[in-house]
């Protein structure tokens, strides 16, 4: 018993460790282009459906489950105001996303939205955002069919002046 006690305090600790060594950014130039797999300082919230990196950039793809709901969710960013940037595109079809600010990546009602819901319609995309404490960004993605896809490139994140 004593046995397995310590190796779950060893694997919380773990864990702990690896998520201490992100730090809270005050800037994010990203075009995805070395990622094999999602960045550890990442979270993808994928539900029923797929969230990954590949051919240079993320992508969101809806498989058989169209309306799940899925999440990018950026490292934690220190407080201030910002200008976000990034290409985004689809492959057809009704699609959406919007902007949340998350307290906490792995608790949804810590997710607030702040840019609504809007059409994705293939092009780059600019937000200013003000945040009042740290937080991490989320880009919430909806797919409305099967097979869809909605890929997002080039994001940037830099202090506003």
């Amino acid at each position: 018993m004593k046995k397995i006690i310590f190796s779950g305090i060893v694997t919380l600790g773990g864990f702990l460790l690896t998520q201490a060594q992100c730090n809270t950014v005050s800037a994010i130039t990203e075009n995805f282009d070395t990622w094999k797999e999602m960045n550890k300082c990442w979270t993808a919230q994928e539900g029923k459906a797929m969230l990954y990196a590949k051919d240079k950039r993320i992508i969101f793809y809806s498989m058989f489950s169209p309306g799940e709901s899925m999440y990018l969710v950026t490292p934690k960013i220190k407080s201030g105001t910002y200008t976000l940037a990034f290409d985004i595109s689809d492959n057809g079809g009704e699609t959406s996303l919007e902007l949340f600010s998350i307290g906490n990546a792995s608790d949804t009602k810590s997710y607030t939205s702040i840019a609504k819901p809007s059409k994705i319609t293939g092009d780059k995309r600019v937000f200013t955002i003000a945040l009042k404490k740290d937080t991490h960004l989320g880009l919430k993605v909806l797919l409305n069919g099967i097979h869809q896809a909605v890929y997002i490139d080039n994001l940037s994140l830099k202090p506003k002046k």
